[in-house]
């Protein structure tokens, strides 16, 4: 009696068996693909079935064949103890420890392209500001976030946030652009997005207690906050505390700290438990800060995807940068939100294509009081006329007195 005897490869082909015809011809191509020229190494279990079907073939030489040898070994596997199974994960590992010495190394995969954040685009959010009453618009002003009422863009142009994330220096938090480098600053958050940069900083921390009530409030996990049931609590006429909040997180999860995924991190509720005080916050520093934090993760590899407002990046570059002469310059526009809506996006980035791509313009951050701080205002002022386009906008840095203008409450 020929006793049974089987190689590594007719214990894998039981698991997974052919068909007798072959398959396809494109099959056949794939499978011949898939083949290495060296075998990986037999783990513990193979090791174990090698000694135990050949036993087993010797000691019952009526059996059926392999197929009724490998399932008594695959029993006896799950009945034995790992002090059993040692000796052959032992010589498995020496068996790997010797192949992965002997074989060269492996190219590294290629890096996979940041995804941005396209699950949390502006449109999510446009969508939400459309069906708003009202009412809810008002409180949505009295918290300092009337600018978001005048969003008019749906989506973030992926080639032009990845161009400008290559090169943005987070250590000295500016875009290095056109040959020049442009500084960002909290102020400029405020000209482009409207938000205050002046006031208490935002602190999202503190004893969990405290917000342990607003967490099961919004079914928090440590995921976060699902965007899809703040969806569900904005489509309600509500327009008190609770709309109020959960406004304030749709706005941080879907335009001014967005991630990968559709939730909004529960640490925000640290700063939502009093919602009377919100317009007091220097969102303009919050935004900025978590923008940097976010790109800053990014590059040391530890997340895929870039965070933080991306839009505010985007729009800044299209102010900043002109395609065309000073002298057609429009005035600025305060805030420069409102200026963008998809037809004026679409048209810039036509010319930006005709120019030969990103980076071709002119940079103009000087003439558009952006990229200076502080010194920005008082040039924005001295050389461009402002327009205050959003009537709903509240909160309002540009005053008109005595045929001058004045931006924001400090002297000029």
């Amino acid at each position: 009696m020929t006793t049974l005897v089987p190689s590594e490869a007719d214990l894998l082909m039981e698991k997974r068996k052919e068909p007798e015809n072959g398959g396809s011809e494109g099959s056949r191509k794939k499978k011949k693909k898939r083949q290495v020229s060296t075998p990986r190494p037999a783990c513990s279990w193979v090791h174990f079935s090698r000694e135990f079907i050949k036993e087993y073939s010797a000691s019952h030489p009526g059996s059926s064949g392999l197929k009724t040898a490998t399932k008594a070994a695959s029993d006896a596997w799950k009945l034995m103890s790992p002090e059993e199974k040692e000796k052959y994960t032992t010589r498995a590992r020496e068996v790997w420890d010797k192949y992965l010495s002997a074989s060269p190394a492996r190219a590294p995969k290629p890096r996979r392209q940041t995804k941005l954040v396209t699950r949390c685009s502006p449109g999510r959010l446009l969508n939400v500001i459309q069906r708003l009453t009202p009412e809810q618009k008002a409180s949505v002003k009295s918290m300092g976030f009337g600018s978001i009422l005048g969003l008019r863009c749906r989506t973030l142009r992926r080639s032009l946030c990845l161009w400008l994330l290559e090169r943005f220096n987070t250590m000295r938090r500016s875009l290095e652009i056109c040959g020049e480098r442009i500084p960002l600053t909290p102020q400029d958050v405020e000209l482009v997005m409207g938000l205050a940069a002046s006031g208490k900083d935002v602190v999202n921390s503190g004893p969990d207690d405290v917000i342990l009530e607003l967490r099961q409030k919004y079914n928090a996990t440590n995921r976060g906050i699902s965007v899809r049931l703040l969806e569900e609590r904005l489509a309600a006429p509500e327009a008190g505390e609770d709309f109020k909040r959960s406004f304030v997180l749709y706005v941080l999860g879907t335009l001014l700290c967005p991630t990968a995924r559709l939730d909004v991190s529960p640490t925000f509720l640290h700063f939502l438990t009093n919602v009377e005080v919100i317009h007091q916050y220097n969102w303009g520093k919050f935004l900025l800060d978590r923008l940097v934090r976010e790109v800053a993760r990014y590059r040391q590899g530890k997340q895929r995807a870039v965070g933080g407002c991306l839009l505010f990046l985007q729009l800044f570059y299209y102010e900043c940068v002109a395609v065309r002469g000073l002298h057609e310059l429009a005035p600025v526009s305060f805030p420069c939100l409102y200026s963008w809506g998809e037809e004026e996006i679409s048209e810039r980035e036509k010319q930006e294509k005709e120019l030969g791509g990103y980076g071709a313009g002119e940079v103009v951050c000087k003439e558009r009081g952006l990229g200076m701080g502080l010194l920005g205002y008082k040039r924005q002022a001295e050389i461009m006329p402002t327009r205050i386009m959003a009537p709903e906008f509240d909160h309002c840095p540009a005053q008109e007195q005595d045929g001058h203008l004045f931006i924001g409450a400090g002297v000029m």
